[in-house]
C-alpha cells in the first residue's frame, strides 16, 4: 500500500491570491522553494489490491492527478464538506467515464446532506449511458466503525475540527489526520501504534481556530509515538526548509506529489 499527498495546502493554498505584484502572496515562505507551492489537501490510498482509493475532491483535483500520474479511482471519501474539500466534485464526470460505472462513494450523513444541496445535479437519476456529470453510488460512514473499501480495512474518526466535525481516517498502519484541531481520548486510543501519521498542522506557533498548531502536533507525536509523522494542510507561515530544519526526528514537512511506502 501507499499514499500520495495530492495536495499539502490550506483552503487558500499556496501562494495565495495577491501579493505585491498580483502573481501571489507566498506569505513567509520561500517562493524559490517548489516545495512551498501547494494546492488543497487531498490524498490517494493505493490499496494493496492496486485500487485507488480518493480522499476529497479538492478544486485543484483535475491538475493534482494528472501531475502525479494518477488516471483512475476507485472510489471516493469525504472527510467533510468545506469547499476546499469538495469543491472539484465535477470531476467525478471523468472518472466514471474511465471507471465505466457510477463512483463508490463514502461520506457521513450529514456530509451527503450538504453534497446533495451544492451538487444537486449530481444526484438525480442515473438510467446509464454517457457520463455527462458525475454520479456517485452513496455509502454512509459512521464514525468507529470500521468498513472494508476496494478489499481495505479503514476506520472513521470523529474529529473536532473547531466549528464543526471532520473525519480522520485509519487505514492499517497509517492515519491521516486532516482538518483537525482536537483529538479526543477516543481518537488518541485508535492511533495507536502507527508507522505513519498523516497530521493537519496549519500554524508554527498555537492553534488556529479550526486547525492544528505545531506544538498541539507534537504533543500527539509525544503521546502516540509514530514511527514516520508527515505534516500536511500547511499554511503561509509554514516554510518548507525552516520546517525541514527544526522538527524533531521522525516529523517532516510533507509536500504535494509526496509518495509515502507502506
Amino acid at each position: 500500500m501507499k499514499i500520495t499527498l495530492l495536495g499539502t495546502g490550506g483552503s487558500a493554498g499556496l501562494p495565495q491570491i495577491g501579493g505585491p505584484d498580483g502573481r501571489g502572496d507566498w506569505g513567509q515562505t520561500d517562493p524559490n522553494e517548489p516545495r512551498n507551492t501547494r494546492t488543497r489537501s487531498s490524498i490517494v490510498i493505493q490499496t494493496s489490491e492496486q485500487k485507488n482509493i480518493l480522499v476529497d475532491t479538492a478544486p485543484d483535483l483535475r491538475f493534482q492527478l494528472t501531475r502525479c500520474g494518477i488516471g483512475r479511482i476507485d472510489a471516493v471519501i469525504f472527510t467533510h464538506a468545506h469547499a476546499d474539500h469538495i469543491a472539484g466534485l465535477d470531476e467525478i464526470r471523468i472518472l466514471n467515464r474511465i471507471l465505466g460505472a457510477p463512483m463508490p462513494s463514502y461520506a457521513t450523513e450529514p456530509v451527503w446532506t450538504e453534497l446533495r444541496q451544492r451538487f444537486d445535479y449530481a444526484f438525480k437519476p442515473y438510467n446509464g449511458g454517457f457520463f455527462g456529470r458525475p454520479v456517485l453510488t452513496e455509502n454512509v460512514l459512521t464514525p468507529g466503525d470500521a468498513i472494508e473499501i476496494m478489499g481495505e480495512n479503514i476506520l472513521p474518526m470523529d474529529q473536532d475540527h473547531g466549528y464543526s466535525r471532520s473525519l480522520g481516517l485509519r487505514i492499517g498502519c497509517a492515519a491521516y489526520c486532516t482538518d483537525v484541531v482536537r483529538l479526543d481520548e477516543a481518537a488518541m486510543a485508535e492511533l495507536q501504534g502507527l508507522d505513519v501519521f498523516i497530521a493537519d498542522c496549519f500554524t508554527p506557533e498555537k492553534d488556529h481556530p479550526t486547525h492544528a498548531g505545531l506544538p498541539t502536533v507534537l504533543s500527539w507525536v509525544e503521546q502516540l509515538k509514530p514511527k514516520r509523522t508527515v505534516l500536511t494542510h500547511l499554511g503561509p507561515e509554514m516554510d518548507y526548509r525552516t520546517l525541514c530544519n527544526t522538527l524533531p526526528p521522525g516529523v517532516e514537512p510533507g509536500y504535494d506529489g509526496m509518495v509515502l511506502e507502506l
